[in-house]
């Protein structure tokens, strides 16, 4: 009987110290999430939804996979031609419209044809406007023989521009963890590679032709993520992206998981 309840009164003060702590702060919210997933829970497979996100596809597939370094599981995107495979998170409503996106990619390889051949791996949008903001993208450049990261927009008065540079190449078969943070205060997209911010990446309402109504956000409610190559008839004419630990935050989350 002592034994009993000696063990019950340890039982029970421990239990009563668990309830009365307080829960750390990385047990709660600490980067203000409004999205994560690194595919870990899916099912293996082709995939055209998931745990709040659907796709977009078009000559291309979302396939959940084993993860290429033996653990875990990740999204991997096929697309053949000018096709698209994108991961889409709709009804955001970014506080102040501003926000954080991070992820971990590896494109197998990048086109070599046509010139200036175009392909975005994130896009943001709003219902609002037609304007397309691509914080992550690129072009093939002919006269350097090379791929290299541009960040652009399309559609509406902000005008058709990808702004790549030769100080940012872009390689194939490499994973990267990429971050990029849309700040609605001066309609700025900053990119940052590997945890370290890449200033030629930078664009914003002045870093564009300096008027006011010259690059404009919308209001941003959906984001895609994946691969879109816009050309006809590219070489190679096949393309995969893998694609893991994915965030979207008001606040930045900072890097991927290895």
């Amino acid at each position: 009987m002592i034994r009993t309840r000696s063990l019950a009164a340890v039982l029970l003060a421990v239990s009563a110290t668990t309830l009365a702590t307080p829960p750390t702060a990385s047990a709660s919210t600490p980067h203000a999430l409004l999205f994560k997933e690194d595919f870990n829970r899916l099912p293996l497979g082709p995939v055209t939804a998931g745990r709040g996100w659907t796709t977009d596809a078009s000559d291309g597939s979302l396939t959940v996979v084993r993860g290429a370094a033996g653990h875990g599981r990740e999204l991997r995107l096929h697309t053949e031609g000018n096709g698209r495979a994108f991961l889409v998170l709709s009804d955001l409503a970014p506080t102040a419209n501003s926000f954080w996106v991070r992820l971990r990619i590896r494109a197998d390889r990048l086109p070599t044809a046509p010139d200036w051949a175009h392909w975005t791996i994130a896009e943001a949008s709003g219902s609002d406007a037609p304007t397309l903001v691509r914080p992550l993208g690129g072009q093939y450049v002919p006269t350097e023989q090379a791929n290299f990261w541009g960040v652009g927009s399309d559609l509406g008065p902000t005008g058709d521009w990808t702004a790549w540079q030769t100080s940012a190449p872009a390689t194939a078969g490499t994973w990267q963890c990429a971050e990029f943070h849309l700040d609605a205060v001066d309609n700025r997209v900053t990119v940052y590679q590997d945890g370290v911010e890449q200033p030629d990446l930078t664009v914003s309402t002045k870093q564009h032709g300096g008027t006011a109504d010259d690059f404009l956000f919308p209001h941003f409610d959906k984001v895609k993520l994946g691969w879109q190559l816009y050309q006809a008839d590219p070489t190679p004419s096949s393309y995969d992206l893998r694609m893991d630990d994915v965030a979207v935050s008001a606040e930045r989350v900072g890097g991927c998981a290895s």
